[in-house]
């Protein structure tokens, strides 16, 4: 047994090779994180991002959030990450985004009008194997339409949602432990923090 697999002996590697197939495709992938059920795509794809937005009926100029797999990860896509944030990101008792006022490297569409990006380096080993090889970082965003409760569990989804992404990962479907969105804090170009949830 390679390595990878008895580092990860809870899902098919199958299922992980065809999600991050999916995403170099430019497609959508509705997944499992360390919070809730996402709809994702790579985080540099500005068509990809389109067409999330577009599934969700949202307005555009409401800024998606990403994952990344590292702290080494997280470098590549914000040009200054302050101590604080590594502090937080120690001491969170549960998943946490960072909205970083100097993101680079993503997708336009995907950063809010100040240039800024929420990030999480995320908990989840099946998310972590997808941005690694994926190679970046991947938009994670609930997998409800715009202004409806998210889901908590695979079951919640409509199949709206699901029919329009193209592939659902079979990872954790069954699970029933509810699980709930990150915290979120915003971090300004001086250091200052704001807790948006």
């Amino acid at each position: 047994m390679d390595e990878e697999q008895e580092e990860m002996p809870r899902w098919d590697l199958n299922d992980l090779s065809e999600a991050v197939a999916t995403l170099k495709r430019g497609g959508l992938i509705l997944y499992p994180t360390d919070t809730i059920w996402g709809i994702g795509c790579d985080a540099t794809n500005a068509d990809a991002v389109s067409r999330i937005f577009a599934l969700k009926q949202r307005d555009d100029a409401k800024a998606l959030l990403s994952i990344v797999s590292s702290d080494g990860m997280l470098a590549q896509v914000v040009r200054t990450i302050p101590d604080i944030a590594y502090d937080m990101m120690d001491t969170a008792t549960k998943p946490l985004t960072i909205i970083y006022p100097d993101a680079v490297g993503l997708a336009p569409n995907l950063l809010a009008e100040d240039g800024s990006a929420g990030i999480r380096v995320v908990g989840d080993p099946f998310c972590k194997k997808m941005c690694e090889r994926l190679g970046g970082p991947i938009v994670s965003t609930s997998a409800n339409i715009s202004g409806e409760p998210s889901p908590a569990a695979f079951a919640d989804i409509t199949d709206e949602v699901r029919n329009g992404v193209d592939y659902v990962v079979r990872y954790r479907q069954e699970e029933q432990t509810k699980h709930v969105a990150s915290n979120v804090i915003k971090l300004g170009l001086r250091g200052e923090v704001k807790v948006i949830r």
